[in-house]
């Protein structure tokens, strides 16, 4: 799939740093995401030192599964997100959507090896245009993921859509510090750690030098919060994690 649309030919958007046509960023993510898929979990846990499992299990702790629900995860990847979530809440399902389809590829291989792959669904798409019908899940989640989307208020809007009603939004994405002299230290480390990582790991230092970008690119807290609200969720709050190196989001379909 395509994230282009009528309405959006012509329009540009942010691929990192750099000024994109709307109709291109899909495809350029899916390539960063192509290139990397074999060792995108290592690179997590070496990026963030293994914090990231600290911060997907926050998100559990707040969404609190529960047995029968049905979660959406979006740019789910690897699975990451949805194993945590049936293995907290029993007897459930989880269908996993992502654009790109070696990144999938490396999800079943990891559900098969955890005997998770009969309570899965993996499904390529793309979040502005979910293949699923109104009031289809009870919980959707997104984890570094969203700032990936080329307008993330129509992923939001989908979002919104598919729930249930009573269903809950939860988005795990990096942000900003509220400390100046603490961001100023992370962006030097992101800058250039994490790229350096990148060549050495997955022999791609491009596609770790996009997502370094496209974090600093991405609204800050009470901007995306704003966000949230407007696609109609209700009781939307957000918790900061690691001092708001990534946040935590959470809104309800009401």
């Amino acid at each position: 799939m395509t994230d282009e649309s009528p309405e959006s030919a012509g329009a540009t958007t942010h691929f990192g740093f750099e000024t994109v046509p709307e109709a291109e960023k899909a495809g350029r993510v899916r390539g960063v995401f192509t290139s990397v898929a074999a060792r995108y979990d290592l690179m997590n846990d070496l990026m963030s030192a293994g914090v990231h499992r600290l911060w997907k299990d926050a998100m559990m702790d707040w969404l609190a599964p529960r047995p029968g629900q049905h979660l959406l995860d979006v740019a789910g990847g690897t699975g990451d997100i949805s194993f945590r979530f049936l293995r907290r809440a029993g007897d459930a399902r989880a269908t996993v959507l992502d654009l790109t389809e070696s990144m999938l590829a490396e999800g079943r291989r990891r559900a098969e090896a955890e005997h998770l792959a009969d309570r899965l669904d993996w499904v390529v798409g793309d979040a502005m245009a979910l293949p699923f019908p109104d009031a289809s899940f009870d919980a959707y989640t997104i984890s570094f993921g969203i700032r990936n989307v080329t307008r993330p208020e129509a992923a939001l809007a989908e979002a919104f859509r598919v729930l249930k009603p009573g269903g809950r939004l939860m988005v795990l994405e990096f942000s900003q510090l509220a400390v100046p002299a603490l961001q100023w230290a992370y962006d030097r480390y992101s800058f250039n750690v994490i790229p350096w990582l990148g060549e050495i790991v997955t022999r791609d230092r491009a596609s770790y030098q996009y997502l370094v970008e496209s974090i600093r690119r991405f609204p800050d807290q009470e901007r995306f919060l704003d966000m949230i609200r407007a696609a109609g969720f209700e009781q939307a709050k957000y918790r900061n994690l690691t001092m708001g190196v990534a946040a935590l989001h959470s809104g309800w379909k009401l």
